[in-house]
C-alpha cells in the first residue's frame, strides 16, 4: 500500500540550489566509497568465517594424535600432512588472515573517514535535499 503525505514546509526541498560539478564529484566520490565499504564488509565477512574454521581446526589438531597424518585444506583441495607441519602450517595461516583482516580494517576506516568529511561539506550545502544515509 502506498502511504500518501503533504511534505511539512520545513521538508520541502529548495529547488534553487545549484549543483556544480564540484558538487557532483563529491557525490560521485561519496558513492564509490560506500560501495567499496560494503564491499570490505562482505570480504570481511568471509574472511571471519574462514577464521572460524581455522579456529575450530587449531582446536581438532589440539586433540588429534600426533603420530597420525592430518588432512589439511589448501585452497579446494585436501592434503595429508603430518601432524606438526599442519599445525605449523595453521599457525601460518591464522597469521595471514589476522593481517588481511587488520588491513580491511584500516581500508573501512579510511573510507569511512572520507565519506564523513565528505558527508559534512554535501550536508551543509544541501541540507535535507540531499540522503546520504542508508
Amino acid at each position: 500500500m502506498n502511504n500518501m503525505r503533504m511534505l511539512a514546509q520545513e521538508e520541502e526541498t529548495d529547488d534553487d540550489i545549484d549543483v556544480t560539478w564540484e558538487d557532483q564529484q563529491r557525490i560521485n566520490t561519496f558513492s564509490k566509497l560506500n560501495a567499496r565499504v560494503r564491499v570490505i564488509e562482505e570480504r570481511r565477512d568471509e574472511l571471519k568465517q574462514e577464521k572460524e574454521a581455522l579456529d575450530d581446526l587449531s582446536m581438532e589438531l589440539e586433540l588429534a594424535d600426533e603420530d597420525q597424518p592430518v588432512l589439511y585444506k589448501v585452497g579446494e583441495t585436501f592434503l595429508h600432512m603430518p601432524h606438526s607441519r599442519a599445525t605449523k602450517r595453521l599457525l601460518h595461516d591464522q597469521s595471514v588472515l589476522d593481517k588481511e583482516l587488520s588491513g580491511l580494517e584500516e581500508k573501512k576506516e579510511e573510507c569511512e573517514k572520507g565519506m564523513k568529511e565528505l558527508k559534512v561539506s554535501l550536508y551543509a550545502k544541501f541540507g535535507k535535499a540531499i540522503n546520504l544515509d542508508e
